[in-house]
């Protein structure tokens, strides 16, 4: 990495995220850092130092370089939470070519999809996934255990990568208001300034130790794997969210803070009341939120009943993800938890670096180093994301006399439950496929466990004989499941505009009117 001094001018040294992994091997190289889940199918990677992860990822460059895999190459990835996931993560993009973490909940036909518009030109999977991965359209193909290791090149110096911080770092498809996922193309610059200042915000420090309970595909684990690192954090792989199991890796491990779901944070708490003895980390664990606003009565208990802090951000795939941050301050020390929950349901005032507006239809915008590059190969929809010098994301709301974000509806016809984005649109074109189907809209419902989940409103033709489990199936033979329905009603009609255009806030306010907010 070459700093570039012009005549008279200051320093610039590309930001990258090899410099997380170089500070973590030089500072903290001795340091245990990646402790790998030991329930796999794979051979769990024996815990890793610092020093071996920055090894490891070496040995995988030079791998990928061996493949033949070129600078800017794409490297899909479809696993669980695993320590050779986190390999890819750092392996293939600080040396240069573009990691791909794909859902794994996802159908055969969409990460089908994801290999081809991506252009990958290798796919590492999970054993798991298997079946998943056979025969997708790629070059090559390594399943996570001893093929994995094998492709690593230990003591290979894998050329070196002309260093460019807006060369893009990962694509992480998501869904959006279009029916096939778009890829958002997130830079060096964009990670490595989210780490940081997610890093500053949160007050992360080497004496932390991190559970990873989000998965490492959704927004690269909102950025924590290249934050932690950065700082010599030890990193506790969880493949599978499980309540109780979250409580004993805290207990077991020491750690300090988590990233989550409102869902998991549910789990967790629905823990706490069997668990035996005291709730492991009171007043040492700090669990941080999106997805979705939690009710004020579950952070209020994340405060009484664990004795953790409660930390919401917003932010979207999009943004690295982090834009706002709400947590507690000293100005608020002296209120009640209820009180003080009150505050904390907001989605947060800006982090530094970032500025929000609300344009005149309510939309939420942003502007900051974190927002995406673009879109891969969809130059129509990045055009209309990033307009008029901000990016807009799609959700409405509010910006109080605080500064503080408040998030009250959803523009764009994205469902979030438990967490993960789900187009409408999608649902919607995959139902209107059946032969029974005359008109349909997909919404979101609220849902105690979820936050939202999908419902799909149907017209069918009279002389169908199709019921609601019946459509249920349909979905669910060609989508991952997280995107069905969990409910189908009948309709006669679906409110329509005088053009034809369906009017969705109709068609979900009978659903929302005793909340005040059109999410969940």
């Amino acid at each position: 990495m070459t700093g570039t001094n012009r005549s008279g001018g200051p320093m610039e040294v590309p930001l990258t995220i090899r410099d997380q992994l170089e500070r973590a091997a030089i500072v903290y190289g001795d340091r245990p850092a990646i402790f790998d889940e030991p329930d796999q199918p794979a051979d769990p990677v024996p815990t890793l130092t610092y020093g071996e992860f920055y090894t490891q990822s070496k040995a995988l460059a030079a791998g990928l370089e061996e493949l033949g895999v070129p600078f800017g190459g794409r490297v899909a990835v479809l696993s669980q939470n695993a320590s050779r996931l986190l390999l890819v993560l750092m392996g293939a993009s600080a040396w240069g070519r573009v990691a791909v973490p794909i859902n794994f909940r996802l159908s055969r036909s969409e990460v089908e999809y994801i290999i081809e518009h991506s252009g990958a030109d290798v796919v590492l999977y999970d054993p798991e996934m298997a079946e998943l991965a056979d025969g997708l359209p790629v070059s090559h193909s390594f399943m996570m255990g001893p093929e994995f290791d094998a492709l690593l090149r230990h003591g290979v110096e894998p050329t070196e990568w002309d260093a460019d911080e807006n060369a893009t770092a990962t694509i992480n498809y998501t869904s959006g208001t279009t029916a096939r996922p778009k890829g958002v193309e997130l830079t060096h610059r964009n990670l490595w300034i989210n780490a940081t200042v997610f890093s500053l915000h949160a007050g992360i420090s080497d004496r932390d130790v991190y559970l990873h309970t989000l998965p490492m595909f959704h927004c690269n684990g909102w950025g924590m794997p290249y934050a932690t690192t950065g700082l010599g954090v030890p990193q506790i792989v969880l493949r599978k969210v499980d309540g109780p199991e979250i409580l004993r890796r805290v207990e077991e491990h020491g750690v300090t803070f988590m990233c989550a779901a409102p869902a998991i944070v549910t789990a967790i708490l629905d823990a706490a009341v069997e668990w035996d003895g005291p709730v492991p980390g009171r007043d040492k664990v700090r669990i941080i939120v999106a997805g979705a606003p939690p009710p004020t009565i579950i952070i209020e208990r994340v405060e009484t009943e664990l004795g953790w802090e409660f930390i919401q951000i917003y932010g979207l795939t999009e943004t690295a993800p982090l834009l706002t941050m709400s947590r507690g301050r000293a100005e608020w020390d002296d209120l009640t938890p209820g009180d003080r929950a009150k505050k904390l349901c907001r989605a947060g005032a800006p982090a530094i670096g970032v500025k929000m507006r609300v344009n005149p239809d309510g939309e939420i915008c942003a502007q900051s180093n974190v927002v995406l590059k673009s879109y891969w190969a969809q130059p129509e929809e990045s055009a209309k994301a990033l307009r008029d010098g901000w990016f807009h994301t799609g959700d409405g709301g509010t910006i109080d006399e605080d500064s503080y974000v408040h998030i009250e509806d959803r523009k764009k016809d994205v469902i979030i439950s438990g967490g993960e984005n789900v187009s409408s649109i999608e649902v919607e074109d995959r139902l209107f496929s059946h032969p029974a189907i005359n008109e349909v809209a997909v919404i979101g419902v609220p849902d105690e466990k979820w936050g939202e989940t999908v419902k799909a409103l149907v017209v069918v033709d009279p002389s169908a004989d199709v019921t609601e489990a019946d459509l249920i199936k349909y979905c669910r033979d060609e989508m991952a499941h997280y995107k069905c329905p969990t409910s189908v009603e009948f309709r006669d009609e679906l409110a329509r505009t005088a053009t034809g255009k369906l009017q969705k806030f109709k068609l979900r306010k009978p659903y929302w009117e005793q909340f005040e907010k059109g999410i969940n």
